[in-house]
């Protein structure tokens, strides 16, 4: 889908939601979008942080008490949305060479709440000093879900729900069980053939991954992301301050990958059955957004609207 402003956008879909049954993708199909969700998290952090909740200062020990002793006193929540923290990392990407060969330690089936993550967090020593540099991390986005429950009482699902997802208007967003997707949703699909991702990734997904959408809703997140209606402008701006810049020269801020130059934000995600990319360019006013359920399917098309809408 490519939104331009004050133009009608335009969508298109291809392929299968469900191949056994031959049941084409349409544009307002739901597909995963990995760590995409990401994003959805720093906002939801941010929100708490302007509600008075939280601080982006706050040490993750001071919420966590006993569990994960191996997380560093000095580590805060500004440290794992920027990926700078230097915890240890359950699904560390440096080191998986295909993740259609990686499978997580405990059963999927029992990855449904947040706190059910534990055991996989559990057991990482620290990589280097917080702050010290930048190295993407799952599972610090899984631990600040968990501070946010812990700090509010609310399922993190609920969080986003509330703080994210219905003040954009996206209702069509979700996390969903992997075993029960609802209707016009997408199956993740492994290889060309018929095998879903369903035993690769957990049941339910959490501030790492999981989430699932449309195109029309993602359009709808970044309009109010940029319109103030989720965090403030001065959260915006926070967020897309940039902290880091990767060898590649990608720049990265809270939760969000940045252009190597310009003001375009991006969301992005690529497991077992997904890939997922979305570029929002205020200097331009266009939206495109692609999602695929296979893991290489988005790339092709996000790399031609780049070189088109460029």
């Amino acid at each position: 889908r490519v939104d331009i402003a004050g133009a009608e956008p335009v969508s298109r879909a291809f392929g299968f939601a469900n191949r056994s049954w031959g049941v084409p993708n349409t544009v307002d199909t739901r597909f995963g979008v990995a760590s995409g969700t990401k994003s959805f998290t720093a906002a939801t952090i941010l929100a708490l942080v302007e509600h008075g909740r939280l601080e982006l200062v706050t040490p993750v020990r001071s919420v966590l008490g006993d569990d994960l002793p191996l997380i560093d006193e000095s580590v805060t929540l500004e440290h794992l949305l920027a990926h700078r923290s230097g915890i240890g990392d359950y699904f560390d990407e440096s080191s998986i060479e295909d993740p259609v060969d990686f499978f997580l330690p405990v059963p999927v089936r029992e990855l449904v709440d947040t706190v059910d993550y534990l055991p996989l967090l559990e057991g990482h020593p620290t990589v280097f000093p917080p702050g010290e540099r930048f190295d993407y991390n799952n599972g610090g986005f899984v631990v600040l879900a968990l501070v946010a429950e812990r700090v509010t009482g609310t399922p993190f699902a609920e969080l986003v729900e509330t703080y994210v997802w219905r003040p954009a208007g996206m209702t069509d967003t979700g996390f969903f069980r992997s075993d029960a997707l609802p209707a016009r949703t997408a199956l993740g699909y492994v290889d060309a053939g018929t095998r879903t991702n369903v035993f690769h990734l957990p049941c339910r997904g959490s501030g790492d991954g999981g989430a699932y959408t449309t195109a029309a809703d993602v359009t709808a997140f970044w309009q109010a992301f940029a319109a103030g209606r989720i965090v403030s402008s001065l959260g915006v701006a926070e967020i897309t301050r940039p902290r880091s810049t990767t060898d590649a020269g990608a720049r990265y801020g809270l939760g969000f990958w940045l252009a190597p130059a310009g003001p375009a934000v991006e969301m992005e995600g690529s497991d077992v059955g997904v890939s997922f990319n979305s570029v929002w360019d205020p200097a331009s006013g266009t939206i495109r957004t692609v999602l695929s359920n296979t893991a290489g399917g988005a790339w092709p098309m996000a790399r031609r609207l780049t070189e088109v809408l460029a």
